[in-house]
């Protein structure tokens, strides 16, 4: 009994992935690397540039995978005084870009090991019920939508380390603003369009008081209107198919001329414009050309399949977790805007002969 219990204690126990008996720990995962556990710590722990080698820095991730170790994420926050939680404020989750968004942050987070708690304030319902009984007691910082901005103030987390996405760069509540290009993708579309041949414009614009939507507003009317003989209307819509379709009615029924294309702010609302036309015995893109933007998948389901601007939501939602996570470490966010691709497809073309 005795020898058997001394064999025991001198083996050391074989840490195997999936392996329930033994834990592996950080100096298991030193060992396996050959470095020291103050390496895996900065390493695991994300800051290890500039303190050590892009190459020893893969060796500690691959032996952490090899071995399956996993921190011990709750003795480090509380030694840290940190939750490593951020929260995500979105307008809604119906829709497809903000669900995007969210799977590009989290991913983000889930590398530097954050969770991602989803704040969503439905529109038309209000701003959700507050998710913490003090956010700033359980959260280390807020990614926020600027369509969001009634939710953010409601839960005090402009009080929180905050980056916001879809702002104003110089009015923004936020220690950083991550945007997509939207101002060089409203050219595109209007470059696009007047390259066709159109002077006659319908943009339905999304009736939401957001920066983005200001953006797309004024560059497009800035655009057109450079171009001698244009005339532009606008029908302001809220961000629905039935919405669209009333406003393009009412537009198409009023006087002047009219307009051989119609821009608008959303797939969705594109998808109104298409009811509208077909109500009225107007063809896409025949009689009327139509633009969209995000590129979701209702684009290729319409027919003809829309022209819209293609916008990287994963890649908005990764930016912005970079950004925040940059803020919280002290350090300055990358700049610039997140470049916008227009997705030329069957529902422009050149107007009809006057």
């Amino acid at each position: 009994m005795c020898a058997v219990h001394q064999s025991t204690r001198k083996s050391r126990p074989t840490v195997a992935r999936g392996s329930t008996s033994a834990r592996p720990t950080s100096r298991d995962v030193a060992q396996a690397a050959g470095v020291s556990q103050a390496a895996v710590s900065l390493v695991l722990g994300d800051k290890w540039r500039g303190r050590v080698s892009e190459t020893t820095a893969e060796r500690v991730r691959e032996a952490a995978r090899r071995l399956d170790y996993r921190p011990n994420l709750a003795a480090r926050n509380l030694r840290l005084g940190r939750t490593r939680t951020v929260l995500l404020v979105v307008p809604a989750l119906t829709t497809e870009f903000f669900a995007g968004v969210y799977t590009g942050a989290a991913r983000v987070a889930a590398d530097h090991g954050f969770g991602v708690v989803l704040y969503p304030s439905p529109e038309g319902i209000g701003p959700a019920r507050d998710p913490f009984a003090s956010a700033q007691a359980a959260l280390d910082g807020v990614l926020a939508s600027s369509m969001a901005a009634d939710a953010l103030t409601a839960i005090r987390g402009d009080r929180l380390p905050l980056v916001m996405l879809d702002s104003d760069p110089h009015g923004s509540l936020g220690a950083a603003t991550v945007n997509l290009d939207i101002a060089d993708g409203t050219h595109q579309i209007a470059d696009h369009l007047l390259g066709l041949g159109h002077r006659h414009f319908l943009h339905v614009a999304a009736d939401i008081p957001s920066w983005t939507f200001e953006v797309r507003a004024r560059e497009l009317a800035t655009r057109l209107h450079a171009v001698p003989g244009t005339t532009l209307r606008t029908a302001g819509t809220p961000m629905t198919i039935e919405g669209a379709l009333a406003a393009a009615e009412t537009a198409l029924d009023a006087p002047g001329p009219r307009p051989t294309a119609v821009v608008c702010d959303d797939d969705k609302l594109a998808a109104g414009v298409y009811k509208a036309l077909r109500r009225r015995g107007l063809r896409v893109p025949d009689d009327v050309s139509v633009t969209g933007v995000d590129d979701i998948a209702l684009a290729t389901a319409l027919d003809p399949e829309l022209t819209t601007l293609r916008l990287d939501a994963e890649r908005f939602g990764e930016h912005g977790m970079h950004a925040l996570l940059a803020v919280l470490e002290g350090r300055t966010p990358e700049q610039g805007d997140i470049p916008v691709e227009l997705v030329v497809r069957g529902s422009t073309g050149a107007p009809r002969p006057s």
